[in-house]
């Protein structure tokens, strides 16, 4: 006998999983309906559970759709509810063609559901890992109001502008970063191996060495022969960090901290005032209400500073204060933001000016992505000059010296 593992539904339609042994897939169906569940799926119980490492990786958080699949989600969504294909049989089609195996794994959960009676977005916010709150609060508004493929639609251009946004931000931070990379790494093969070979020939000067020099003798000495209290020391504070952000103090201070850094804090705030404002366009367009919606993209921001933010547009609206006038206690927006959302609401199109206002964050975005490079130059070349500096006084200043002495004696 040989164990498989199955899956079946209930007389109610409930799904069931489970393991059995039995002779052969066909002895595991009949004596399954003989129990009064119908089998949906046989297979031996060594194939579902042979890839462990590759189920731990997920569960760790690893695997997860990025941007560039959920928007192509989207839009094939939108093509098939535009078409009248019924949802099941779209659905399973685009489930079996999914390249992520997470996404892939929610859909076919996502259609089990499906079947089992519930409805889509529900369905959806079972999976909170790959569907966020915006995105199911969205299709839930869709489904009920006759308007999905409208709700897909909506989705697919609010990720396009993500992905963008996400885009160009890696690109602006490429060069800083290889520069980065650059500068340690030197400092490494200095320390490690250029330090060393000249340590003999500095000795041989006795005390009588730059103090630079003896800086950099001593930090060479330590990296080399205990390098290992270094990295002992970088994982201690890096698991302290760790613990630290992960509480909700220090969560707040942190995301707080993060719009504060000199030059790219101000880009990181008009990012997350960009996303937060587009989604919460999406969410009055697609006829989520004020008070419900802004409770959707107070979590969708991904900054807990900024959730707090939003939350306190939320608490005044609940009180019937205007949003204009609440986002102006709340020191959220700039005067001509918080002017373009107040005629929003006098005219009744509060989501086509979120929308105008979520643009004007992104244009500064733009702005200030393409002038990052700029504006880092400076600090980077200011990097290059110290190290350069400190090679230069702690290396050449004893070798100049030697070279001096020598020149005497030879005289």
């Amino acid at each position: 006998m040989a164990l498989y593992a199955y899956k079946a539904r209930s007389s109610r339609g409930d799904l069931i999983n489970g393991q059995l042994e039995a002779d052969s897939p066909d002895a595991l169906a009949t004596r399954l309906f003989n129990s009064g569940v119908t089998p949906i799926e046989i297979a031996p119980a060594q194939a579902a559970t042979n890839d462990v490492g590759a189920d731990l990786w997920r569960r760790l958080g690893g695997g997860k759709p990025n941007l560039a699949d959920l928007t192509l989600f989207s839009r094939q969504m939108y093509a098939l509810t535009k078409a009248g294909i019924p949802l099941l049989r779209g659905l399973k089609s685009l489930a079996e063609s999914t390249p992520n195996a997470l996404l892939r794994e929610a859909l076919e959960k996502v259609l089990d559901s499906l079947q089992a009676g519930r409805d889509l977005a529900g369905s959806m916010a079972r999976h909170p890992e790959v569907f966020s709150k915006l995105y199911t609060s969205i299709v839930r508004v869709g489904e009920s109001s006759g308007t999905l493929p409208r709700a897909f639609l909506r989705l697919y251009d609010y990720l396009i502008m993500e992905q963008r946004i996400v885009d160009k931000m890696k690109a602006a931070t490429r060069y800083p970063i290889v520069v980065m990379v650059a500068i340690v790494a030197a400092i490494f093969v200095l320390t490690f191996w250029v330090l060393p070979q000249f340590a003999p020939i500095f000795k041989s000067l006795g005390e009588d060495l730059p103090f630079a020099t003896r800086i950099l003798l001593n930090v060479s000495y330590f990296m080399t022969n205990y390098w290992y209290l270094l990295v002992a020391a970088i994982c201690l504070a890096a698991g302290t960090f760790q613990l630290y952000v992960r509480s909700p103090k220090g969560r707040y201070e942190w995301d707080r901290f993060k719009f504060r850094v000199p030059i790219v804090g101000s880009l990181a705030q008009k990012a997350v005032l960009a996303r937060v404002c587009r989604s919460f366009a999406v969410a009055m367009e697609t006829g989520v209400p004020m008070v419900q919606g802004l409770s959707i993209i107070a979590y969708a921001s991904g900054n807990d500073y900024m959730t707090e933010r939003v939350l306190g547009l939320r608490e005044g609206v609940e009180r019937g204060e205007s949003l204009s006038r609440t986002a102006a206690t709340v020191t959220l927006f700039t005067p001509l933001v918080l002017q373009m959302i107040s005629v929003g609401e006098e005219t009744g199109e509060l989501g086509e000016m979120l929308d105008e206002v979520a643009d004007f964050y992104e244009r500064e975005v733009d702005n200030d992505l393409n002038n990052l490079s700029t504006a880092l130059e400076p600090l980077l070349i200011v990097g290059v000059g110290v190290m350069v500096l400190i090679l230069a006084l702690g290396v050449f200043l004893p070798l100049w010296d030697i070279a001096a002495k020598s020149g005497g004696l030879g005289g």
